[in-house]
């Protein structure tokens, strides 16, 4: 019991383990000292307490992900020196075996794209893997890569020298203290309620873990985590095995290898996990363990042994089962809390606290003091799970046992969760199985990835970097989409009635176009933040003086009526109803798209009578249905926004009258491929929250001089007037038409690396692999340099020659969409 309670503090952060501790250290280094942590049992109880405390980055995919380690294996090397407590550090390298022809392709890529982030990897051969790991068996192995500068911590040691650098700072660190609930008022948090008193509070951070879901319910907060069981055997002494064992990780028996006492720390990461206490965390589990199931276990157990052999002789000195909590997308769960402010996040680390808890801890610092996020948040940002879904008990109990190995094992392009499926369908869904859709998941929705043939047709063979089963059917799609016309089922897209006296106000000042424009005009636009970072991109379509549709991609949903919600006025009058589930959005694009609408339409779809970028009411057979003339594809077409009850009379109508002109169903690959050959630009897939719409190419959309300026408008118009940025998005095409891009792939510019592909496709039209991605030089990047310059792109070790454009390399002029 702490000796004395403070009644207030700047901020109060709930949890003592490896995350609420880096929070705490990282806020006192920018300044904000009074700040206090609240565990309720002692420092480290829960999930740090038995993390195994490897430093190994795995293949990492995103910019932000390789941010956020490298700061924290930084950190972690110097924190003793910085604090006199001991961390128990170790820079012992890292091997990861590739043993099939899929995985190297997948290290050859990662190895490529961690490298040009600052990580240090060597491609090596199993003899040297062997050198360096004598007790594993490598005959299978056809690479294997060696991280030097990785390591090992000691988690409970770690935990503690934070803590002691953020005390030396000013923080409180209050052990035995509960917190019971998160004080509200008005939409804010306000402070938090404990067993022992209540504390005032500016910000309030839940840091607590796999409690974290738990505490945040108690103030309304969305929070999908669920605990699983996470297993790792530690062995008798083996002769030959020394502290600096280099840690192995290997993917294809999903287990992973270190020293522990002259013995070996075996870690699993098993494919039919089992999930932890679905109802509730208890409130007095701290340093327990759970039974292990040795039943279940076995096998697993068996598979790992036969990376290293020796193992399966030497005597068992435990065999330990405790908790880690994961997210239903293996991203954290990190940021301000959509429905209440002031309230923060940082939970869900799935099974990476250690190794991320220093990057976590700088982002959110930053992120509380200056008000922004310091890198890019699409991927992990909190208010993805705004709207409630995802964290039924079902939900989780079915999710959970796929994740530790998803999170492990080999990945492949198009490779999506297969459990917990169907959390949002289309009123098309049944339709479209019955035409041979293939099914991927976003965000909880079934989305129509491709078509085959036949609905028994429609199954991935098997997965892999190269072409698969289904490419030359997205082929026929995408043919179908520049030559005749395909309809898509877009109705994962968000869709927002903003309405009210001060809508035009609201929208108006949180865009970087001008929304005030005649009723009828669909208008492309960015938001962005104060820095002249993206907040979204988008469309608003004014259907009345005040009333407007905004219309964004599933990815960018809670964020999307987060941002507006909170930009709203204390004086002014807005409502936003979210009007997702009551619209079917019907895609029909191509040239053949106004000959098909007509037949089952009597409105005048003509160039002059419906302007590109102009929304109509129309009539489609017997309904009514909002029509907007905008594209995705860089095709002539319409969305058409049908009420959900009248969805599949109008795409039969649709599909009745473009049977003879050659209409297909398309769907997401296709979708892609297309936007890519016009190079469309997608925030959070490959624009975010560090980059700004001019660095994009799209300055077009950005009015500087509109009446009342805008959110960021004086961070753009300072990069403006610095003239022509060093640092620009591109169009590239691959030369050789064999290659696929799929993103991260490394740009280089007269051999020198400039940059990576943020996305890409088989441009079919184009007849290469398309991608986009931002190019960074030292001098302005021009226009001649774009197209003259000696490209090449990265794909797993070799360089392919590439053309790059600042302009598309498809129908720059746009002429194919206005007609």
């Amino acid at each position: 019991m702490p000796s004395s309670l403070p009644t207030q503090a700047q901020v109060v952060i709930i949890g003592g383990g490896s995350i609420g501790c880096n929070i705490a250290y990282h806020l006192t280094q920018l300044g904000m000292t009074d700040v206090v942590i609240l565990e309720r049992d002692k420092l480290t109880a829960g999930t740090t307490w038995h993390a195994a405390g490897e430093i190994v980055p795995a293949v990492l995919g995103a910019e932000w992900e390789c941010e956020l380690y490298l700061h924290g294996r930084e950190l972690i090397a110097g924190l003793e020196a910085e604090t006199g407590q001991a961390t128990g550090w170790r820079e012992v390298g890292y091997i990861q075996p590739a043993d099939t022809a899929e995985r190297l392709e997948e290290m050859r890529r990662g190895a490529a794209f961690m490298n040009l982030h600052g990580f240090e990897i060597h491609e090596i051969s199993p003899r040297e893997a062997q050198e360096r790991f004598p007790i594993g068996d490598f005959s299978n192995t056809l690479a294997a890569f060696w991280y030097p500068k990785e390591g090992r911590t000691n988690p409970v040691d770690t935990t503690m020298a934070l803590a002691r650098g953020a005390r030396t700072r000013g923080a409180q660190i209050l052990e035995d203290v509960a917190v019971t609930d998160i004080l509200t008022r008005q939409g804010r948090a306000v402070g938090v309620r404990t067993d022992h008193g209540d504390i005032a509070a500016e910000h309030v951070v839940i840091a607590a873990g796999m409690w974290s879901r738990q505490i945040g319910a108690k103030a309304g907060v969305n929070l999908p985590l669920q605990a699983a069981e996470h297993y790792y055997l530690i062995t008798e002494e083996i002769e030959g095995i020394h502290r600096d064992l280099p840690l192995l990780e290997d993917p294809h028996n999903w287990s992973y290898y270190r020293e522990e006492v002259g013995g070996l720390l075996v870690g699993l990461f098993e494919p039919d996990a089992a999930p932890w206490m679905i109802d509730a965390i208890p409130d007095n589990f701290a340093f327990g363990e759970i039974e292990p199931d040795w039943d279940r276990m076995a096998p697993h157990l068996e598979a790992a042994f036969s990376r290293v052999p020796q193992v399966a002789a030497a005597g068992v000195r435990k065999f330990f089962c405790g908790p880690e909590s994961f997210t239903p997308d293996l991203a954290p769960l990190i940021g301000e809390a959509p429905s209440l402010r002031n309230c923060w996040v940082a939970a869900g680390m799935n099974s990476l606290g250690i190794l991320y808890g220093p990057g976590v801890g700088k982002t959110l610092a930053h992120w509380i003091v200056e008000g922004r996020c310091p890198v890019d948040h699409t991927a992990f940002n909190v208010s993805r799970f705004a709207d409630g879904t995802h964290n039924t008990p079902a939900f989780r109990r079915a999710r959970t046992p796929e994740l530790l190995a998803k999170s492990f094992g080999a990945h492949f392009p198009n490779d999506s969760f297969k459990t917990a499926r169907g959390l949002k369908r289309s009123p098309l869904y049944d339709r479209l199985r019955a035409a041979g859709a293939y099914f991927t998941e976003s965000h909880g929705w079934e989305l129509p990835d491709w078509f085959a043939p036949t609905p028994e047709a429609a199954k991935i063979d098997r997965y892999s970097w190269g072409r698969q089963n289904w490419f030359d059917w997205h082929a026929e799609e995408h043919r179908a989409a520049r030559e005749d016309a395909i309809v898509m089922d877009m109705s994962s897209m968000a869709k927002f009635l903003v309405q009210g006296r001060d809508a035009c106000t609201l929208l108006n000042r949180i865009s970087c176009n001008d929304i005030d424009v005649p009723i009828g005009k669909v208008v492309y636009t960015a938001w962005t933040n104060q820095a002249g970072g993206f907040e979204a991109d988008l469309t608003v379509t004014r259907m009345d003086v005040d009333r407007f549709m905004v219309v964004v991609g599933e990815n960018s949903h809670g964020h999307t009526e987060t941002w507006m919600r909170r930009h709203i006025g204390a004086d002014e009058f807005v409502t936003i109803t979210d009007m997702t589930d009551g619209i079917t959005q019907i895609n029909l694009h191509g040239p053949k798209a106004r000959d098909i609408l007509a037949k089952v339409s009597a409105a005048d779809l003509s160039q002059e009578a419906f302007p590109f970028m102009t929304a109509q009411h129309i009539d489609v057979g017997l309904f009514r249905v909002h029509a907007l003339r905008v594209t995705y594809v860089g095709e002539l077409g319409w969305e058409l926004h049908v009420p959900s009850l009248h969805a599949v009379q109008v795409y039969d109508l649709l599909m009745q009258a473009g049977a003879d002109h050659g209409l297909r169903n398309a769907g997401m690959q296709t979708l892609s491929s297309l936007r890519l050959e016009k190079a469309y630009r997608d925030f959070g897939v490959d624009v975010d929250n560090t980059d700004t719409p001019i660095e994009a190419g799209l300055g077009f959309a950005v009015k500087l001089d509109k009446p009342g300026g805008f959110i960021g408008r004086d961070a753009l118009a300072k990069i403006k007037a610095a003239g022509v940025p060093k640092r620009r998005m591109l169009q590239f095409l691959l030369r050789d038409p064999e290659p696929l891009l799929h993103g991260n792939e490394i740009i280089y510019l007269d051999d020198k690396p400039v940059g990576y592909i943020q996305v890409g496709a088989y441009g079919h039209t184009l007849q290469g692999a398309v991608g986009i991605g931002f190019v960074e030089i030292e001098t302005p990047l021009t226009s001649e340099i774009a197209t003259s310059g000696a490209w090449s792109i990265d794909i797993a070790g070799t360089k392919i020659a590439a053309t790059a454009s600042l302009k598309p390399l498809f129908d720059p002029a746009m002429e194919r969409v206005r007609k």
